[in-house]
């Protein structure tokens, strides 16, 4: 941003009140910035007075309040399946309170929910609230929120959290104007598009192959979230499912497609009798997955120069647990049980979609 528009943008802050609420305060504590409120106010401002402004203020760190329909993706497809998971348990759950509210509050860096009205809804703040109050975020809490770049324009790219935010773009109760912060890892918004593109191949913030392996050229991915913006990727699906089982989830973005990649092109896995609505199908199909995860030597390149040591692989299948126990054993629960399975719920959401 130039220093003419920024001290313009002062000047109109004395006229414009910005709450420490909607701006989303940070303790000094917390290795994070706040949203600038120059950010925010560029959404005040008259139609038309802001335009080409976008987020271009935000600087690394901060934590972005945003309209989820205003970031761009930075991946042509999901992994359906954890979508269908989240939106079940969303819409059948079984647990006190909807873990839809655990998912927001953790995105937004305040670890899970606290209480829940009866009629909470993910658009109606008000009616639930989260462990972590905004302003006494930690470390901790922020480490897992969903991240962002700031491309040319000021406009937000996202490099982690398609699912999460996929998952509330199709809740009855989210859709493209429900608010979450995002946190910002550099701001990109003074190269050219050409430049821009380059450092976010570099630094690895893009996955641009489609579900059969080919480049997808960057001006075609998705201009934001919702499942007919993307893809299906199944081998994502697969490896979201054998997370704790044959790897264990890290900080490196598009983890999971790395790994989808391996099990489609390396033969390292015979999927060929998959069945993905069948949950015992599904079941034997991640457990090989997980186990030629496990097997693979930690030298090994997995997908892109990544190494199984890197992505993740764990050194004994399912943590060293019984297939009874561990994250395998709760993935095996029936939805008849009491704490159904992600794969459970995934099915039984899909059997209500159109055939």
């Amino acid at each position: 941003m130039t220093s003419l528009r920024r001290a313009a943008l002062l000047g109109t802050l004395a006229l414009v009140t910005v709450t420490s609420a909607s701006i989303g305060s940070v303790a000094a504590a917390a290795p994070a910035r706040t949203a600038s409120p120059l950010c925010q106010v560029a959404d005040l401002l008259p139609t038309g007075s802001s335009a080409g402004l976008g987020y271009g203020c935000a600087e690394a760190g901060e934590l972005l309040d945003l309209p989820i329909g205003a970031v761009r993706a930075t991946q042509p497809s999901l992994g359906y399946d954890e979508v269908y998971y989240k939106l079940g348990r969303y819409t059948q759950g079984k647990d006190k309170i909807n873990k839809k509210f655990d998912d927001w509050c953790e995105a937004n860096g305040q670890v899970e929910a606290a209480s829940a009205l009866p009629d909470a809804r993910l658009d109606k703040p008000s009616s639930f609230t989260c462990k972590v109050p905004v302003g006494q975020e930690t470390p901790d809490s922020i480490a897992p929120m969903k991240t962002v770049v700031i491309g040319p324009g000021g406009v937000p790219y996202l490099t982690d959290g398609h699912h999460t935010l996929t998952s509330f773009f199709e809740s009855a109760d989210g859709g493209p104007n429900l608010h979450l912060r995002l946190r910002v890892v550099a701001n990109l918004s003074d190269l050219s598009t050409a430049d821009f593109w380059a450092r976010m191949q570099a630094e690895k913030w893009v996955w641009n192959f489609d579900v059969d392996g080919k480049e997808v050229p960057v001006e075609s991915l998705p201009a934001g979230v919702g499942l007919s913006k993307f893809q299906n990727d199944k081998y994502r699906s697969l490896t979201y499912f054998a997370r704790d089982i044959g790897f264990a989830q890290g900080s490196i973005p598009f983890q999971e497609f790395y790994w989808g990649a391996w099990v489609r092109d390396s033969g390292a896995v015979d999927i060929s009798g998959w069945d993905s609505n069948n949950l015992g199908s599904y079941l034997s199909t991640v457990e090989s997955v997980s186990r030629a995860q496990v097997a693979a030597p930690k030298d090994a390149v997995i997908n892109s120069g990544r190494t199984a040591a890197e992505l993740g692989a764990l050194d004994a299948w399912n943590d060293g647990k019984s297939a009874t126990t561990g994250e395998f054993g709760k993935l095996s629960a029936p939805y008849s049980d009491d704490k159904p399975g992600k794969l459970a719920y995934a099915l039984q959401y899909k059997l209500g979609l159109p055939r």
